[in-house]
């Protein structure tokens, strides 16, 4: 199964150290930098997404919300469709959520 962190390449620096920071921390993800996500009003974005599972998009996230961000992996990972009903164990990553979309 495919699972991919994506993070905004447009938003530049900072996104380049949020990527940085999962990288090796994010077991079993592919951390993966992309062209603009969309969410430009509140730089850093990162998609969730997965193989038969919902896509989330968060927004307004640093480096420093990498913890959270492996948390919400592992929360994700323990989910047959990814749709993630309690994430407070997040943090802060869950109220940096903009959208999240049903799998196919």
């Amino acid at each position: 199964m495919t699972k991919r962190l994506v993070i905004c390449k447009t938003c530049d620096g900072p996104g380049v150290a949020l990527a940085d920071a999962l990288r090796g921390r994010a077991t079993g993800w592919e951390v993966v930098m992309h062209e603009c996500l969309s969410a430009c009003a509140e730089p850093v974005s990162m998609a969730v997404q997965a193989d038969g599972k919902a896509t989330y998009v968060f927004a307004g996230l640093t480096d420093a919300d990498a913890d959270d961000a492996v948390a919400f992996a592992r929360l994700y990972d323990d989910t047959a469709d990814g749709w993630v009903a309690d994430a407070r164990p997040a943090g802060r990553l869950r109220f940096c959520l903009k959208t999240r979309v049903p799998a196919l």
